[in-house]
């Protein structure tokens, strides 16, 4: 895949055959935008083919709004809480679903419901954070556009990822792709994750 000679269209085809992953902010951007207090859309089957309608209760609303108290004291503080609000939201996606998607992503599992490649993780991730945002439980941190690296001929797989900012400060990646639905995400320096992701095995994050 590293070589030269493979034709450009081809390593369209080739991108896009894996999990839809090759989309730096996604072309949902649109959607994300108009994030509803009340719902959240939650994207599956990779590139975000099926969503499913998450009703975000009177319980789900106390009970992110403490998640998020408890990151109240520093920038550190607040990233542990948004990892537990992550896994809290994908608890609750899974039951909205009625399927528990699997870590990673499987070729075979394209147009599956409740199956999830990286698009509709940080999708979903990037809804959760502007949900938070919009009723004021982020304090040390924005959301920014979602980020991709990779495209084959750099020898590294398509991988996409939220991304949160530290105001004044560095860019953070939140990456719920590599964990198993409801586990913590990888919150690493954008810097970081960036360079990571190769085409061996025992790959880099």
């Amino acid at each position: 895949m590293k070589s030269r000679s493979v034709a450009p269209a081809l390593l369209l085809v080739l991108a896009g055959a894996v999990a839809g992953c090759t989309s730096a902010t996604s072309r949902y951007d649109a959607q994300l935008k108009k994030v509803d207090p009340a719902r959240i859309y939650v994207c599956h089957g990779f590139d975000c083919y099926l969503k499913t309608r998450l009703d975000i209760t009177a319980a789900d609303a106390r009970r992110f709004s403490q998640i998020m108290a408890s990151g109240a004291a520093s920038p550190q503080a607040e990233r542990a809480a948004i990892s537990k609000a992550v896994q809290y939201f994908e608890t609750r996606a899974g039951e909205a679903i009625g399927v528990r998607d699997e870590p990673k992503s499987s070729f075979g599992k394209s147009g599956e419901k409740g199956q999830m490649d990286c698009i509709d993780e940080s999708t979903n991730t990037r809804s959760l954070l502007r949900y938070l945002a919009k009723r004021g439980l982020l304090k040390y941190h924005t959301v920014e556009s979602n980020v991709s690296r990779g495209l084959f001929i750099d020898g590294r797989y398509p991988h996409s990822t939220a991304v949160i900012q530290e105001k004044g400060g560095v860019k953070w990646a939140v990456d719920s792709w590599y964990a198993p639905m409801g586990g913590a995400p990888d919150i690493i320096p954008l810097s970081d994750w960036l360079p990571r992701g190769v085409l061996s095995s025992g790959a880099l994050n």
